[in-house]
């Protein structure tokens, strides 16, 4: 499997006027327009709903929607995998002390790709840069499995504080349901 990033689309072209420009551009143009609106909402950093959720980055999850979160309820991490890893422990660590959350809600999802990825990624990266990433890919064969070890992860932190309200969820991508895991007993 190739490692190396897809070649970007090129520019957009209306018949009758110049590029477009890169996807960056049009989302610097949607910050401006947005921007025009603005209204300061007058909050800090500090979550409301005192929570931090740590999910995958897959685009198909709109996890304020999903989890009824409206701006400033709760801090949002998000990774490949939604898994737990030391920079994960590192927010979280900044969201509880710094910053006041106490719950932490783990939410991994169906059809994702590091169910597709092994630790062979790696060395496929290292064959064709030259270089082998200092990072794992964490990735799992058991969705449920790797919901409890992030869990786990997260109560048995040295570094958090608040350990008691730890909950790990498998968002379906094709439902928009989550669905509880039990923590190992």
């Amino acid at each position: 499997m190739p490692t190396s990033a897809p070649s970007p689309l090129p520019p957009s072209h209306d018949s009758d006027s110049a590029p477009l420009g890169t996807v960056t551009d049009s989302l610097v143009e949607a910050n401006k327009r947005y921007a025009a609106e603005f209204t300061d909402p007058g909050m800090d950093a500090h979550p409301v709903r005192r929570v931090a959720v740590v999910a995958c980055m897959d685009a198909r999850i709109d996890l304020h929607a999903a989890l009824g979160l409206e701006l400033g309820d709760c801090h949002t991490i998000r990774n490949a995998g939604g898994v737990v890893t030391d920079d994960i422990i590192r927010s979280l660590t900044i969201s509880q002390r710094a910053l006041g959350t106490r719950s932490v809600v783990l939410i991994h999802h169906t059809n994702c790709g590091l169910l597709t990825l092994t630790e062979d990624f790696r060395h496929e990266i290292e064959e064709e840069v030259g270089q082998r990433p200092a990072w794992a890919v964490e990735a799992f064969r058991d969705l449920d499995a790797d919901v409890r070890q992030s869990m786990q992860r997260v109560r048995t932190s040295p570094f958090l504080p608040h350990t008691d309200d730890v909950r790990g969820f498998v968002f379906d991508v094709a439902t928009g349901l989550l669905r509880e895991i039990s923590p190992r007993n």
